[in-house]
C-alpha cells in the first residue's frame, strides 16, 4: 500500500476538524485528519525499512505527508553528518507551526550533538524566511537552555527582528522556557533587552502562565509588563 493510501486508512474525521483548526494558516482539505500517535509508529516503521527511498518520492500535498517526512528524519538510525543535509532539505518545506514544532521535537540527536547543530542553526536565525527562524528558535528553546548554551540564546533571541506571528511567538515562548528553567540566570535579560512589545509581553504572559512559577513571582512577572 502506498504512503497516501496508508494516511487516508487511518484517517479519523472528527480529528480531521479539530487538527485543520488549531492551524489557521493552512487549507484544512489538506489535512487527512491522522492522529500523531499513529503517525510515530509509522514514520518509525519506514524508518527502519526504506527511509532514504522514502524521503525522495514523498509528496507534500498532505499536511500529514510533511508530517511524516519529519518524523522519519528524526527517527532515522544515520550519522549527524548524514541528518544535516536532510534535515537542511526539509527545512523549505515548513510551513506552519506545527509541522515545524513536531520536527523539532524529534531532533533529539541534538542532544549528544550540541555544537554541530548549534552551527548548524546559525544561518536560519539569520535568514529573512519566517519558518527558517521559527525553526531555528523552537530547536533553541528544546536543546539549548542550559548552563552550557543559555546566554548564547538569549543573545540570539534579542537579535531578532521579523514581524512574522509565528516568530514573535516562538521567540515569546523560547524566552519563557529560559525563564521557567532558569529564572535567576534569565532575569538580567528580562530586565534588559530588545524585544519588541508584543513579544517581550508575550513572554511574561507565558512565564505566568506556567504551572512551575509560584503565585508570588506570577505577580513579580506581571508588573514587569511594559505598556
Amino acid at each position: 500500500m502506498i504512503i497516501r493510501e496508508q494516511l487516508f486508512a487511518l484517517q479519523d474525521l472528527g480529528y480531521q476538524k479539530f487538527s485543520s483548526a488549531l492551524i489557521p494558516n493552512i487549507d484544512a482539505s489538506t489535512v487527512i485528519g491522522v492522529r500523531v500517535p499513529l503517525l510515530r509508529t509509522l514514520a518509525k516503521d519506514i524508518a527502519k525499512s526504506e527511509p532514504l527511498h522514502f524521503l525522495q518520492t514523498a509528496e507534500d500535498t498532505y499536511f500529514e505527508e510533511l508530517l511524516l517526512q519529519g518524523m522519519v528524519i528524526g527517527y532515522m538510525k544515520v550519522s549527524p553528518q548524514e541528518k544535516l543535509p536532510l534535515i537542511a532539505q526539509f527545512i523549505p518545506k515548513i510551513d506552519n507551526w506545527s509541522v515545524c514544532d513536531s520536527f523539532c521535537s524529534g531532533l533529539k540527536f541534538t542532544k549528544t550533538n550540541q555544537e554541530l547543530v548549534w552551527n548548524f542553526l546559525q544561518r536560519y536565525i539569520k535568514s529573512k524566511e519566517a519558518y527558517d527562524i521559527r525553526f531555528a528558535v523552537v530547536m533553541l528553546l528544546n536543546y539549548y537552555v542550559d548552563e552550557q548554551y543559555l546566554q548564547k540564546t538569549l543573545q540570539l533571541l534579542d537579535g531578532i527582528s521579523h514581524e512574522d506571528y509565528y516568530v514573535k511567538m516562538a521567540v515569546a515562548w523560547a524566552v519563557s522556557i529560559c525563564y521557567i528553567k532558569m529564572p535567576q540566570e534569565t532575569m538580567p535579560y528580562l530586565q534588559n533587552n530588545n524585544l519588541d512589545l508584543f513579544t517581550y509581553n508575550k513572554a511574561l504572559q507565558k512565564i505566568t502562565e506556567s504551572l512551575r512559577i509560584d503565585k508570588d513571582t506570577k505577580e513579580m512577572i506581571r508588573a514587569m509588563r511594559r505598556k
